[in-house]
């Protein structure tokens, strides 16, 4: 399995909604709210070899309340 992440910037007053939408859909590993640009942090798997781009944008960005996100792609677990 392959780990990402994703920053998710939430329109105002809807961090709730797309947290729980998200836990819900039970698409991720872990749910952070977070301070500063982004109102969330997530974390996902997907399989080996899977397309990280076409996950995020058939799974995540359909979410409600969603403005805005970013991805971060991760190498190694220290």
């Amino acid at each position: 399995m392959t780990p990402f992440f994703v920053m998710i910037k939430c329109q105002l007053g809807k961090t709730y909604q797309v947290a729980n939408a998200i836990a819900d859909a039970e698409i991720a590993s872990e749910v952070y709210s977070t301070s500063g640009d982004y109102d969330l942090l997530v974390k996902f798997y997907v399989e080996d070899g899977a397309d990280i781009g076409h996950f995020v944008n058939e799974k995540v960005h359909p979410i409600d309340g969603i403005q805005d996100t970013k991805s971060i792609i991760t190498f190694k677990a220290f």
